[in-house]
């Protein structure tokens, strides 16, 4: 039987249903009868090769969408094979790999649009960058990786606990217009975070700016808020916010002025004594939202 579905944004695709041989292999439970030999899976889930009960999804990403059975190489991933590639990236095993057609048989998207590259840019588990700040680094891993790194080679303070309060000296600060500075990384709720100091200006005012940045992606920093607070002589100036993945480079959240910002003249205030020394205490919080 054919027809014709459309994809959205797509090309016609021709939507073919064939009848499939079924393939056996030790995943899968079979059970014939005279009439008509038939193939199930095990109720309880997919059991590995080493009879590991897999409950994490792993097993049910490598099942081929057409004949049910579980893929063995050579996969035809559409991830990796310019060839056959669905913007939506589902696989296919071999043996159904030449009955789809060149059309995807679970979006029914045109094989073939989307390139290798454009996926490895915003692959969710693509390797982060360092997200030290004090000097450009090029390491990139995932955040175990780059935990040890930022403790080793950059020797940045490790912190446990969800609170915090950070004093920061500065000699001559008017010398110093733009500068950038990575405090800490605080383990708290199992994850990581990284504070950062910048001094820059806004327009012709000087200031200071510190926010919290996530050591994930986007969505699971979301799940996170902070605040932050500086303050002396009967005055407070209080931030709450979101902290920003590290997919976000320090440059990109500091220009978008997503975090704590105070003028340098009100910061010099808050030191006390003749100005002409930094003294500012940041105290703040981070918890997690439920």
């Amino acid at each position: 039987m054919i027809g014709v579905a459309m994809a959205p944004g797509g090309s016609a695709c021709k939507e073919v249903v064939e009848s499939l041989p079924t393939v056996v292999d030790n995943d899968v439970a079979t059970t014939k009868t005279e009439s008509n030999p038939t193939t199930t899976k095990s109720s309880v889930g997919f059991i590995g090769k080493h009879g590991v009960h897999s409950n994490n999804g792993v097993y049910e990403l490598l099942e081929c969408p057409l004949c049910r059975n579980l893929m063995h190489p050579p996969i035809h991933q559409f991830v990796f094979n310019l060839l056959l590639q669905c913007p939506n990236g589902h696989t296919l095993c071999l043996n159904c790999k030449i009955r789809v057609h060149n059309c995807c048989p679970s979006c029914w998207y045109d094989l073939g649009n989307i390139s290798k590259l454009k996926h490895e840019q915003h692959c969710r588990f693509r390797p982060y960058n360092c997200p030290y700040a004090g000097s450009d680094c090029s390491v990139t891993g995932d955040i175990p990786t780059l935990v040890a790194h930022l403790k080793d080679d950059h020797k940045v303070d490790m912190h446990d606990g969800c609170t915090f309060n950070h004093r920061y000296v500065k000699l001559n600060p008017h010398e110093v217009e733009n500068a950038t500075w990575m405090l800490t990384v605080f383990n708290c709720f199992g994850k990581q975070f990284c504070l950062h100091f910048e001094a820059f200006q806004i327009g012709v005012a000087h200031v200071y700016m510190a926010f919290l940045r996530f050591m994930g992606d986007d969505k699971e920093a979301k799940m996170f808020s902070y605040s932050l607070e500086v303050g002396a002589n009967g005055r407070k100036l209080i931030w709450q916010g979101i902290p920003r993945s590290i997919r976000d480079s320090h440059s990109k959240v500091r220009d978008s002025q997503d975090g704590l910002i105070i003028q340098r003249n009100l910061a010099l205030f808050f030191s006390g004594g003749d100005r002409q020394e930094l003294q500012l205490r940041v105290t703040g919080r981070i918890w997690k939202e439920e």
